[in-house]
């Protein structure tokens, strides 16, 4: 009486034939979604170890073995930014912003960096600060060892010390930081960089 289409009662103990509609077809695309996953996560578990152990590692400076620049002012070359002296700097030479003037650290092996510190400037004296444009934004050009490059950007403040950015890059063999704004541009200034800083893995990390 409560079936109008008047179909046949199982007999007792019969188990009616399930549909396979739409809750089929969502079954399936469930475990569809939960293998994909498992699979993405396969994939990038030696990428989350290594984020992991980036995050925890004991930092380690990694100096380069060679540097350039695009050009430089008499006597303030490169290398016056790789010295560890943070009274002595680099300067293109040009005035105003500098933008696109750059300076360029190469490895001679690829090497792994996590972080980056770029002293503005031509001192970490505050009272200093007014003798030169700063970099304000900067693009991280990074070479790795299979020829690949890969842009990213840093923005500093306008603030004397260093400055401490996050760097997670592997197998790197060269980093080129391009100047492309600048605090305090003016006719009579060029920018400056006082000091840049790479740091990695210390060696007491990868004795552990």
């Amino acid at each position: 009486m409560l079936d109008p289409r008047n179909r046949q009662t199982p007999w007792a103990g019969d188990r009616p034939r399930l549909k396979r509609g739409f809750g089929y077809l969502m079954t399936w695309a469930l475990w569809a979604v939960v293998v994909t996953l498992l699979i993405t996560a396969v994939v990038n578990a030696d990428n989350a170890v290594s984020a992991v152990r980036d995050h925890f590692t004991k930092r380690g400076p990694v100096g380069p073995d060679s540097v350039t620049a695009s050009r430089s002012y008499p006597r303030h070359g490169p290398e016056l930014a790789f010295d560890k002296l943070n009274n002595t700097w680099w300067g293109p030479g040009v005035n105003q912003s500098g933008a696109g003037e750059w300076i360029e650290a190469r490895f001679d092996q690829p090497t792994r960096l996590l972080d980056i510190i770029i002293t503005p400037g031509v001192s970490t004296h505050a009272d200093q600060l007014a003798e030169s444009a700063l970099p304000r934004r900067v693009e991280a050009v990074i070479t790795t060892a299979d020829g690949k490059k890969e842009s990213r950007f840093l923005t500093l403040d306008q603030a004397a010390g260093g400055q401490r950015r996050a760097f997670r890059a592997g197998e790197v063999t060269a980093v080129r930081l391009i100047v492309r704004s600048s605090y305090a541009a003016s006719a009579d200034k060029q920018v400056a960089i006082a000091e840049i800083e790479f740091f990695g893995r210390s060696n007491t990390s990868r004795n552990q």
